[in-house]
């Protein structure tokens, strides 16, 4: 059978691609640069072109659609209490109903709907990579887990601990402002390093102030291991850090950085010590070869089991048999 060449006067392999592009969702607006940042907000010209502290009493949403969807080339540490519409990261909402700070970095979506004339106080600082490239700070940044939380996981400040970043905000600010000569870019970038370090401290009293709701996430996490061990691993494999956080509807980053706090153990070394376990109790109660045991845990290859095992209890699976005969 011929396939149709033509329909209602138009091609129809035209007509086929025009209705696959209407169904393409649009791809989210980048926004490259601070300087078109600040005019999308209806702000004057940066002074700085490579970082900015923008007070949220002045920022102004239009009706823009970019805001539908869109991300930054740089990143962005925000304290913010109030609304002025929707702010939406990820898939959840955020409430700035109380003071809450938040970390993202370049290429994460957000969205913003219904923007209202809502009072709204608080910074955004935005600053792009190039500004910490070559310094310290550029090489441990990635090792601050808190720039990938998601919005449910923002950091709740205390009045004091609100003081501290509002004053690291103003001395950045006035930084910026300052005639720039020699020593400007070294104090900015001090500056920030010390700002993020004081956010490193505040999330680690965070996670010990809410302690009761962390532990029933440990617990939780505890079942959902079990429970894969036991039913899930032969279909999807080893188990991973992504698997967890998505069943507890929490970031990766921010799972393991609670596991740490409360447990002094990562997510992954909390995976580790359960295929361990596991495989402990298989080795020596049932008489499963070493490779069906690692198929059962979900491993691919038996020689990636027997590495892992050895690795974390210095022995093999065979020695640590034979201890039981």
């Amino acid at each position: 059978m011929k396939r149709k060449k033509w329909k209602n006067g138009k091609p129809y392999l035209y007509l086929l691609i025009l209705r696959k592009n209407k169904l393409k969702k649009a791809a989210p607006y980048k926004i490259e640069s601070i300087a078109e940042l600040h005019r999308l907000f209806n702000l004057q010209t940066p002074i700085h072109p490579l970082i900015s502290v923008i007070d949220f009493e002045h920022i102004k949403f239009d009706a823009n659609k970019i805001w539908s969807s869109f991300y930054y080339d740089f990143y962005c540490v925000a304290i913010k209490k109030g609304a002025s519409g929707k702010f939406r990261y990820g898939q959840g909402d955020y409430d700035f109903d109380e003071g809450i700070m938040s970390f993202t970095k370049p290429g994460q979506i957000f969205s913003v709907t219904n923007p209202t004339d809502d009072p709204v106080s608080g910074y955004m600082m935005v600053f792009k990579p190039d500004l910490i490239r070559h310094y310290e700070l550029g090489k441990k940044i990635g090792n601050y887990g808190f720039f990938s939380y998601a919005t449910a996981e923002a950091l709740h400040l205390s009045e004091k601990e609100d003081k501290v970043i509002m004053s690291l905000m103003h001395q950045i600010q006035e930084e910026i402002k300052t005639n720039i000569d020699y020593y400007s870019q070294d104090l900015i970038v001090s500056h920030i390093d010390l700002l993020l370090n004081y956010a490193k401290r505040f999330h680690n009293r965070q996670f010990l102030t809410r302690s009761s709701i962390n532990n029933d996430i440990v617990i939780k996490m505890e079942v959902l291991m079990d429970a894969y061990l036991k039913s899930e691993a032969t279909q999807l494999g080893v188990p991973t850090v992504n698997f967890f956080a998505e069943k507890l509807n929490l970031s990766p980053n921010y799972l393991s950085d609670l596991l740490k706090n409360i447990t002094g153990k990562n997510a992954q070394a909390h995976i580790q010590e359960s295929l361990v376990e596991r495989a402990k109790e298989l080795l020596s109660t049932t008489n499963l070869s070493i490779k069906e045991i690692a198929y059962d845990l979900g491993f691919e290859y038996p020689q990636s089991f027997s590495t892992m095992f050895k690795r974390n209890t210095q022995q093999t699976p065979l020695q640590f048999r034979a201890s039981f005969n």
